[in-house]
């Protein structure tokens, strides 16, 4: 029997997208990337024989086609996110995060794997845990974001794909167990030293920092480590540099 894992990664062209398909497969990990365009992937992975290229919209994926691509995937990374411009922010998809995150989730347990699938996602320190676990967010910040999440649609758009694996996947599904990772301020850095912690570490006005390149390999080993999935397995997980101070 093969021991070769299989990841489904989305959004492998944006700035940290690219980053995990390149750790991806510099790890020999067989990696199905589904890209609008497979001209904006990095020339590096151009032949590499573990990468299988899906040039499609995953929104415009037939559900058949989409349960075809998660088939014996044994992890689905998805970076996918929204243009910081104009157009990115406010224009359709506003709610793409969450509506991926539920079509990918939905799809996985259509499939009925024998064991269950990783969904990772990555977010932002702008998603709170509910119940007010994140202790270091005061009132004054929660009362910012719910106003950040009426006039930015990316912001209600992570908050609520969190709360779908949150509420409606939970800690207790037989298919899908998942984990979403929150980064602070990111940075184009490579990997360097860097901290996981539960809760926030920064507060919403003096924040941290987080090199892509770290975000990436978090979620590389999440995905392809036992050990560090069986610590943030349906955890939200905030991501910083060893150097970001808290404050």
């Amino acid at each position: 029997m093969s021991t070769q894992q299989n990841i489904l990664l989305v959004g492998g062209t944006g700035r940290t997208g690219r980053r995990v398909l390149q750790q991806l497969l510099a790890r020999g990990i067989s990696v199905r990337a589904v890209v609008r365009s497979r001209g904006k992937l990095p020339p590096e992975v151009a032949g590499n024989p573990n990468l299988t290229v899906i040039e499609a919209s995953l929104l415009s994926l037939r559900d058949e086609d989409l349960k075809q691509h998660l088939r014996g995937c044994d992890a689905v990374i998805s970076c996918l996110g929204h243009v910081i411009s104009l157009k990115g922010i406010f224009g359709a998809p506003q709610d793409l995060v969450t509506r991926a995150t539920m079509r990918l989730c939905r799809a996985v347990e259509g499939l009925d794997p024998p064991a269950p699938v990783k969904f990772i996602l990555m977010s932002s320190v702008s998603v709170h845990r509910p119940g007010g676990l994140d202790a270091r967010r005061g009132s004054l910040e929660r009362a910012f974001l719910w106003g950040l999440r009426g006039v930015l649609p990316p912001a209600m758009d992570n908050q609520r794909a969190a709360d779908f694996l949150l509420e409606k996947i939970g800690s207790a599904n037989a298919l899908v167990q998942w984990a979403v990772v929150r980064p602070d301020t990111l940075l184009e850095s490579e990997v360097s030293e860097y901290t996981m912690h539960e809760g926030l570490v920064n507060g919403l006005f003096a924040p941290g920092s987080t090199n892509m390149a770290n975000v990436a390999h978090f979620m590389c080993e999440l995905a392809t480590n036992p050990k560090s999935w069986a610590d943030w397995n349906g955890k939200l997980p905030v991501v910083v540099n060893a150097s970001s101070k808290s404050t």
